[in-house]
This record gives C-alpha cells, sequence and structure tokens, in this order.
C-alpha cells in the first residue's frame, strides 16, 4: 500500500493549521511534547484542543507564548484593513521584542532537538524555502536573512511539530494541489503589506506552487504554511483512491471562509487502472543535490545503494545557487527500502536533505531465462507486450563471454539475442 497525504488548502494554509491536521489524523503528540521540551527556546509552551469551524470539529494546535516573545502572526489586532482593525496597530507592533535568528542558528536549534533525522531534515528544508523566499524578498542572501516573524518561537514550534508528525505518519509522499489566498493588505514587521505577503509570492514563482485568489478580505496562507506545502511531492491526486483517515486543523483567523486545513491519508494503489498486459507498481524516488562531493565518492555511494536493492541510481549534472557545478543524485527504489537506502545517502555523502517522490508506474510482463551458445551459457531477459516479445541479454552474460572468447561487445550480444529468439520459437 502507498500512503499519500493529501493537503487540501482551498481556505489556505499555515504552520498552526497544518499541525492540528497532522495530529488529528492520529500522529504521536507525545514525539511532538519531547521534540518541543527539547528545543533551547524559552518563552513558550504548546496546547492542544478541540474548536469547531463552521460546525466541524477541528484540532487546535497552539503555541502560547508569553508577552516578551509574542508574535503578531497569530495576533487578529495585527491585521490592517480587516474588520479587526484597531487604532493602535502601530503601537502594538513596537510593544513586544522580537528575536532575530538566522538560519545557521535555526539549524542550529533544529539539529539538537529531540526528534528523527528524517524530521530534523524536514524543518531544516521547510526554514530553508522560506530563507530563499525571504531573501529574495529582501534582496540578500538567504544565509543573511534574519527571520523576524518565521524565525520566532511560534513558527520554529509550528514547523518542527509538522516535521515530526510528518515522520510519525510515515507517508511515501505529500499532495498538494495548489495554495489559495485572499486579497488587501496586512501589517506585519516591515509595515502594510500586500497579499498574497511578498514571501508567499515568492514561494508560489521559486517552488511552482499554484495560487487561487478568493473573493476574501485576509491572509489565507502564511510563509510557514507556503512552504510546508511546497514540500509536497506531487501536483495531482490519484483519479481514484481510498480514504483511510481524515483531520482537520484550525486555524486562529476568522475569515468570511472558515480557517480550516483538511489533511486526508490515502491509499494511492487505489489510483491504479489495469492495463491489458502490463503490471503495475509504485515506486519511490529520492533526490538529492550535492554539489561539494568527489566523483569517487559519489560512485562509491551508487555501488552501495544498488548493492542494498535499489532499482536504479544515476546522477545528472546540475548547476546550482552561486553557480556552483554539481550532481542530481536520483535512486528509484520501493517503499520498503527507503530509509535503509536513505541512511546510506546520509551516511556517505555531504547532503543534509533527501526529497521523496512517490510514482505509478506500468511494467511490460518479463520473465529470465538461461540460453545456450556456442560460446556458452548466458543470462537474457525476456518482456512481452500484446504485439511482441523483447529479448534484452544481460550485460554480465555478455562481458563474460566477451572476455573469456575474445569477442567484440556488440557482435556477442547479437549471438545471445539469436540463440534465445530460436529458443523461444521452438
Amino acid at each position: 500500500m502507498s500512503r499519500l497525504l493529501y493537503l487540501d488548502t482551498k481556505f489556505g494554509i499555515s504552520g498552526d493549521m497544518t499541525a492540528g491536521a497532522l495530529l488529528d489524523l492520529g500522529a504521536d503528540y507525545e514525539k511532538v511534547k519531547t521534540a518541543i521540551e527539547s528545543l533551547q527556546l524559552q518563552g513558550f509552551d504548546i496546547a492542544v484542543s478541540r474548536v469547531k469551524k463552521a460546525g466541524i470539529d477541528a484540532c487546535d494546535f497552539n503555541v502560547i507564548l508569553d508577552h516578551e516573545h509574542h508574535n503578531h502572526d497569530h495576533d487578529m489586532e495585527y491585521l490592517h484593513g480587516h474588520e479587526h482593525h484597531h487604532g493602535h496597530e502601530h503601537h502594538h507592533e513596537h510593544e513586544h521584542h522580537h528575536e532575530h535568528r538566522g538560519m545557521k542558528e535555526i539549524r542550529d536549534i533544529i539539529s539538537k532537538a529531540a526528534m528523527s533525522q528524517q524530521a530534523k531534515d524536514t524543518a531544516i528544508h521547510i526554514f530553508d524555502l522560506l530563507s530563499l523566499a525571504e531573501a529574495k524578498a529582501h534582496g540578500t542572501n538567504p544565509d543573511e536573512v534574519h527571520f523576524h516573524e518565521v524565525g520566532a518561537v511560534d513558527s520554529i514550534a509550528d514547523i518542527v511539530t509538522v516535521a515530526v508528525c510528518l515522520d510519525d505518519l510515515g507517508v511515501d509522499g505529500i499532495v498538494v494541489e495548489g495554495i489559495s489566498d485572499g486579497k488587501g493588505t496586512i501589517r506585519c514587521q516591515h509595515g502594510i503589506m500586500p497579499i498574497p505577503v511578498p514571501a508567499v509570492a515568492n514561494l508560489v514563482q521559486q517552488q511552482k506552487l499554484s495560487l487561487k485568489i478568493l473573493d476574501v478580505e485576509g491572509e489565507l496562507t502564511t510563509p510557514t504554511g507556503a512552504a510546508i506545502a511546497a514540500i509536497r511531492t506531487s501536483d495531482r491526486l490519484p483519479d481514484s483512491f481510498k480514504v483511510l483517515r481524515t483531520g482537520y486543523g484550525a486555524g486562529k483567523r476568522s475569515y468570511a471562509v472558515p480557517s480550516l486545513l483538511r489533511a486526508m491519508l490515502i491509499d494511492g494503489n487505489e489510483a491504479v487502472e489495469a492495463s491489458a498486459g502490463l503490471e503495475e507498481d509504485i515506486i519511490i524516488k529520492l533526490e538529492s543535490n550535492i554539489d561539494d562531493c568527489t566523483g569517487e565518492n559519489l560512485g562509491y555511494v551508487m555501488e552501495l545503494l544498488l548493492d542494498e536493492g535499489a532499482r536504479d541510481v544515476f546522477f545528472t549534472p546540475i548547476i546550482m545557487k552561486k553557480n556552483r557545478p554539481g550532481q542530481l543524485l536520483s535512486v528509484i527504489c520501493s517503499a520498503d527500502d527507503v530509509s535503509r537506502l536513505e541512511h546510506i545517502i546520509f551516511n556517505e555523502t555531504t547532503t543534509i536533505g533527501i526529497r521523496r517522490s512517490v510514482h505509478q508506474r506500468s511494467l511490460l510482463e518479463r520473465m529470465e531465462m538461461t540460453v545456450n551458445t556456442q560460446y556458452g551459457e548466458a543470462e537474457v531477459k525476456i518482456c512481452r507486450t500484446p504485439e511482441k516479445l523483447k529479448v534484452y541479454p544481460e550485460y554480465e552474460s555478455v562481458k563474460k563471454l566477451c572476455i573469456a572468447n575474445g569477442k567484440c561487445y556488440q557482435e556477442m550480444y547479437g549471438v545471445i539475442k539469436a540463440a534465445a529468439i530460436t529458443a523461444l520459437q521452438q
């Protein structure tokens, strides 16, 4: 079974909404508490409760901040041009202390937390996406971005909670068809901003997210929510699927549409429609961008991955940020092999993050056979289509007989293929 997570973002998405929806799906709250309590942060606590949104029972994940650390991202009085607008907003902005943290400090906080390596990688990946979007908005380098609202303790808690929940639910992929946002303006740390705010607009562009603007005054999607949506593995729901579980996460704001995020755990195998003469299965693709490993190192990793069950491993030359040449490592494997192969990649390369995507594939019916030739035995793979058979001599067999008999590769390949066709016709 392929477990997919579908985030239904028709009414927006934020960090606390996502955390609530994932906890409502059944993610282990004790693991969340352990991770949150291990963070080297002060001035906050978390609470989980049940609330009603548009008559729907939902999980409310709440980061409770002390006065000093209060973050206006969750404060309705901080909205501008909304029915909750108050004349003392600007004064209110300066009443609270905002800690400014760069990515170095955030990575350090997350790396020391009591959570799995996969959860740490997910949390850091979400913050990396945020830093890239904020850097573009402010005309600076991602490593030099100092987060204000998204770097405050409540957003770190939201993102860590989401990462721990995703890891605990053990999903094979995340489906987000797109994000929705409202209209108007919002007051933030830097003043009055249009909605979607610059960070959300940049995430939409950089991560190729689909965006729909609703006829609603207010910010439906926060930068944290957009960054979470951006870690999706697919933009499209299967044509048909079986729903395993549904969860709802509540937001803190009140708009013309309910501040509600629906999450579904679905069985993606239900989407596979049988095709005549074809087998169907689900595979996982692992990807990582690497720019500081030697060719020898990467060659060694490829051998290890193939020896440990990877279906295929390949490298694609890419140009990374700061115009550095690098390699895109791609690994095709079954869901059962993901954890073991990711461990090899993390342990043997310099990467700090691995992307997962779930793929449905069609396979030709296949079989293996041993054929006798004038030069010796050889292994052959046979694939069948409704119209014909395809014959593929195995590389190692061709190589072995070439060396043993002093023949060239193409000649020996033809001899083995002809022998296989003859044997099939008998």
